[in-house]
């Protein structure tokens, strides 16, 4: 467990004695990934396009995914180059410079494209062009993607306020104030925002349903206990988008569980012990998780039995997994694609992306999957 605290890259900003964001921390030495092991492939995934965003994801921890909207998507590097491009061909549509470090997103939707800066400034760009259309400062860091719906764009800032902005002019509609503990993981889950209500999780272990409309809460469930005698024990981060399935949602925690509640009064339906920073997928019937060591398991999304469990990847730095057609795929830190089985969890292909890594989350669309590897370039790949 020790070693997967310390690969987390844990962020620090001392303020006094507190600390706001995360430790300083990098992979203890002595811990390496796991060495992959041949095996029968039953897939292939092959390359359908690729495109070189003009930059890369950084040294930084960055949760720079892609984002989809309509035929067209959207990616951005670290050192600010923003990137339309067609969905089917990979035509760029149009090209962005910002003067300016990118640190979260992208969020698409609505004709616009949201990104944070490292200063804490949430950037609008036009969709159609990638003109700046309004700009807003936040209090702090904007790490995670930015979620909105038709109305209000909401995000999520790395001192644990959650804030819900007008679409069209970027003006501040409410602000809610979670209590965040001392110490915490560098990062921060997106939220969910529905038509009536924004689900959030929080570094105190805290599931929240605020109302879109005042901004006050409606409920609050805890997943996390913190426990055990040092800080870095008792962190238990919901440092990951929750995920909507069958009619409930499903959020995990670092240090603490994976949970089923239901999102209209938060009572939770089941629990189980799981140690995550990673978001979730939903197939099958099953809940799809990766641990903070990086075994992939599969859970009854009913009442949280064990279906199975791949510990091939162990301490690979894995993504979040991604349902593709029958199968389930995740990226790791050597840039690896692998795709597994949803029935079982074996191993039905494996295809070498880059040598750079890769850390953004896996996207989906139409049976193409979409890849943005740490080297800054965004590829679409179809499983054979």
């Amino acid at each position: 467990m020790m070693a997967a605290k310390l690969r987390i890259l844990l962020a620090a900003a001392v303020i006094g004695s507190s600390l706001t964001g995360c430790g300083m921390f990098s992979s203890e030495e002595g811990v390496k990934p796991t060495e992959l092991v041949e095996f029968e492939r039953e897939q292939s995934l092959e390359t359908v396009w690729s495109v070189n965003l003009g930059g890369n994801l950084g040294g930084k921890f960055h949760q720079l995914a892609p984002s989809i909207d309509g035929s067209r998507i959207f990616a951005a590097s670290a050192e600010g180059d923003v990137v339309a491009a067609d969905l089917a061909s990979g035509n760029i549509i149009w090209r962005r410079e910002l003067e300016t470090e990118i640190m979260g997103g992208v969020g698409a939707g609505n004709g616009l494209v949201v990104l944070s800066t490292l200063s804490g400034e949430v950037l609008a760009l036009s969709a159609d062009d990638g003109n700046e259309l309004w700009r807003y400062q936040a209090s702090s860091e904007v790490i995670s993607q930015p979620q909105m719906n038709a109305e209000m764009l909401v995000v999520q800032q790395l001192d644990g306020r959650l804030t819900a902005l007008d679409l069209l002019t970027g003006r501040q509609l409410w602000t809610y104030d979670s209590q965040i503990p001392r110490l915490s993981l560098r990062g921060t889950a997106a939220p969910i925002v529905a038509a009536d209500l924004t689900l959030a999780g929080f570094a105190n272990g805290k599931l929240v349903a605020i109302d879109n409309r005042s901004g006050r809460p409606l409920w609050e469930q805890r997943i996390a206990l913190s426990e055990g005698r040092s800080e870095l024990d008792r962190i238990i981060d919901i440092d990951a988008k929750p995920l909507v399935y069958n009619r409930l949602v499903y959020v995990t925690s670092y240090q603490g569980r994976l949970a089923a509640v239901n999102p209209a009064n938060g009572q939770m339906i089941w629990a189980q012990d799981l140690s995550s920073y990673r978001g979730l997928a939903g197939g099958f019937g099953n809940v799809y998780a990766v641990t903070a060591d990086d075994s992939v398991q599969a859970f009854d999304a009913r009442n949280s039995a064990s279906v199975w469990r791949q510990d091939g990847l162990l301490n690979r730095k894995v993504t979040t997994p991604t349902v593709l057609g029958n199968s389930l795929v995740v990226a790791d830190g050597e840039g690896y694609l692998h795709v597994l089985s949803q029935i079982d969890g074996h191993f039905t292909a494996r295809y070498k992306l880059t040598s750079a890594g890769v850390q953004s989350d896996l996207l989906v669309k139409d049976d193409v999957l979409y890849a943005l590897s740490n080297d800054g370039r965004l590829t679409a790949l179809k499983l054979q």
